[in-house]
């Protein structure tokens, strides 16, 4: 029907505006920001915008969660950005790939195996979905600087001299000798394996403490890594400073160049999301070419939010 009651009066119902912790919303802030340099532009990975969010590999379905989740309020509030970074989180936790990447790389030799010889091993993809794939093994690899201590505290299961690691999906390694450079540094590790120790093998159900990821030398690709931070620091109620440009956070972007990753990822497409195993969740950038990845950092492994609703 057409008919109007001129006594009916319309409705308004006004909601409030969705403000995060550590981020800047407001669109003057943004310009500013963009146009003085603080960013690389409307789609920095660290810019609450559409483009911003995609390329920093933020889902649509995780952020969908995250709204759903919140829902909508009348009264202005503040929600802890790290709700968003659990739905991330959980949304990748299910659909992306495993990979085995290592962004400081420490030189490993193992001495008791062949030299000319190379063999692929099978590894899992992902635990939700299924899938596999192979993962070159060779005498000379490298692994997470910080996976070695010399002088380690108590509790600490990773590399040390004399102890013993699995090395994911592949053999237990122990540690033979250190070798530094003349400042004292360590700079190579020497290491012998069981070579029964694989899956399959004699000694495959042999128990070591630690568990620590790898890459081959021979075959692993160089790759950028660029790992993101909160871009600014807000006040204890999550607020803004007025001087919002004297609290941005100066460590908000660190740049790896000499990272090393895997084969399986060669030709990857911009976009593409991966689990680097026990590093994070990471995105390959658009600045990607044939000859030079990189990736951005989407979220670490941690989960602050489900700690806290735990």
């Amino acid at each position: 029907s057409l008919d109007f009651d001129p006594n009916t009066r319309p409705r308004q119902i006004e909601f409030a505006r969705l403000n995060l912790t550590n981020t800047v919303t407001s669109k003057r802030k943004l310009r500013q920001l963009v146009e003085e340099g603080y960013v690389r532009g409307w789609d920095d990975p660290r810019m609450p915008t559409i483009s911003g969010l995609r390329r920093r590999g933020y889902t649509p379905a995780a952020i969908r969660n995250f709204c759903k989740e919140i829902g909508v309020a009348k009264a202005d509030s503040i929600v802890d950005v790290s709700m968003l970074e659990h739905e991330v989180r959980a949304d990748l936790n299910e659909n992306a790939d495993r990979v085995m990447a290592v962004l400081h790389p420490l030189k490993v030799v193992i001495t008791n195996y062949p030299e000319d010889k190379e063999e692929w091993l099978l590894a899992d993809n992902n635990p939700v979905h299924g899938g596999h794939r192979f993962v070159p093994f060779s005498r000379t690899l490298y692994i997470e600087q910080e996976d070695f201590m010399e002088e380690p505290p108590k509790k600490y299961f990773r590399l040390k001299p004399g102890g013993e690691v699995r090395l994911k999906h592949a053999y237990i390694i122990k540690c033979e000798e250190v070798v530094k450079d003349a400042e004292g540094n360590v700079v190579e590790l020497h290491c012998t394996a069981d070579l029964d120790s694989k899956t399959g093998g004699k000694t495959a159900g042999r128990k070591v403490k630690g568990t620590i990821h790898w890459v081959a030398e021979k075959t692993a690709l160089p790759a950028e890594v660029r790992l993101y931070d909160y871009l600014i620091e807000t006040d204890e109620n999550g607020n803004v400073p007025k001087d919002f440009i004297a609290a941005l956070n100066k460590d908000s972007l660190e740049v790896i160049e000499n990272a090393l990753v895997e084969p399986s990822v060669k030709l990857t497409a911009a976009g593409t999301h991966y689990q680097f195993l026990r590093v994070g969740y990471f995105v390959v950038d658009p600045d990607t070419t044939p000859d030079h990845l990189v990736f951005n950092r989407v979220v670490g492994l941690r989960d602050s939010w489900a700690k806290v609703n735990k």
